[in-house]
């Protein structure tokens, strides 16, 4: 698809990844215009980088997400109107990874109880048999897209045995055994933890339910760092409180913010984070990459990269 780029707008929303003004300084040497914009100026524009939809984007060339996950955007819209649609795939394998072994570090060492212990100035060391290490335990990955292969690099580097579910059966560097789909109940029963990656659709959504849950070790612990919905929330909460799960680190809710009224806030082997696992002082770079990389590919009448639709 060939049209002309004049002028670039960085949507206000990415502020809540990171001040907008960051990411059109950084691309200040582009062959175009670059201004941050509301949704009053999303008509002035030919293409626009943004977090959130709007339906004025049905007007322009080119929108590019600043996150991987897309399922916000109107895929057949987008389509009957001719809007390309490019997404951030592949600059969040390395910050996700780290956010997931974190995770794993702190139930592991037992790191959560003392930050909660520290607030009310208590000085309790944890049972002898409470604490272990990541060596010698198994993580499965469901999902070995970006975000999943970063997980494996980083959890293989600490001596975790790390399997994957995919569609295909065929091996993924980084992982130890690769089971399909169909087998991800018989996939996830003898992990210690169970991390989820995959991108929401409807063959993802309520991916984990009871069923579930049921399978998996009633010590497993198990992390989610793709989107809320393939949750079921409240077959997670239900787990948790029967003891069917040792814990859980959920950075993704199916209701954002998480409502106060959650049970999982108060629960002592939960750990929440806001929907922030790739969140790096970098992200504006790693984004304005692939954006000036479009850009370039535009003029040079290539394809785009990571184009979605």
């Amino acid at each position: 698809m060939a049209f002309e780029l004049e002028r670039l707008g960085v949507h206000e929303s990415v502020e809540a990844v990171f001040p907008p003004a960051e990411l059109a300084d950084y691309l200040i040497d582009l062959p175009v215009e670059v201004a941050v914009i509301g949704d009053d100026e999303i008509s002035s524009c030919d293409a626009v980088v943004t977090l959130e939809h709007r339906e004025a984007f049905l007007d322009l060339n080119w929108v590019h997400s600043i996150q991987a996950g897309v399922d916000r955007f109107p895929f057949d819209a987008f389509e009957d109107e001719g809007v390309v649609l490019t997404n951030s795939t592949g600059i969040h394998d390395r910050t996700v990874g780290e956010t997931v072994a974190g995770y794993l570090l702190m139930f592991a060492r037992r790191l959560h109880d003392h930050v909660a212990n520290q607030q009310e100035r208590r000085w309790e060391r944890p049972e002898w048999d409470d604490a272990f290490t990541l060596p010698g335990s198994t993580a499965c990955v469901v999902g070995t897209g970006t975000l999943g292969r970063g997980v494996a690099k980083t959890l293989s580097a600490l001596g975790v045995r790390v399997t994957g579910v995919r569609r295909s059966g065929d091996p993924v560097p980084g992982f130890d055994e690769i089971y399909t789909n169909d087998r991800l109940l018989e996939a996830i029963e003898d992990a210690e933890f169970v991390i989820v990656t995959v991108p929401l659709t409807e063959e993802t959504r309520h991916l984990f339910d009871a069923e579930a849950f049921d399978a998996m070790r009633d010590d497993a612990y198990f992390v989610n760092v793709s989107r809320g919905s393939v949750v079921d929330e409240p077959a997670l909460i239900d787990a948790l409180e029967t003891d069917t799960l040792a814990g859980a680190a959920v950075d993704v809710f199916e209701e954002e913010p998480l409502p106060e009224d959650s049970p999982l806030w108060g629960m002592d082997e939960v750990i929440i984070s806001p929907h922030c696992a790739a969140y790096t002082r970098d992200y504006f770079r790693d984004t304005g990459d692939i954006v000036r990389e479009n850009v370039n590919r535009l003029a040079d009448g290539e394809a785009f990269h990571n184009r979605v639709v």
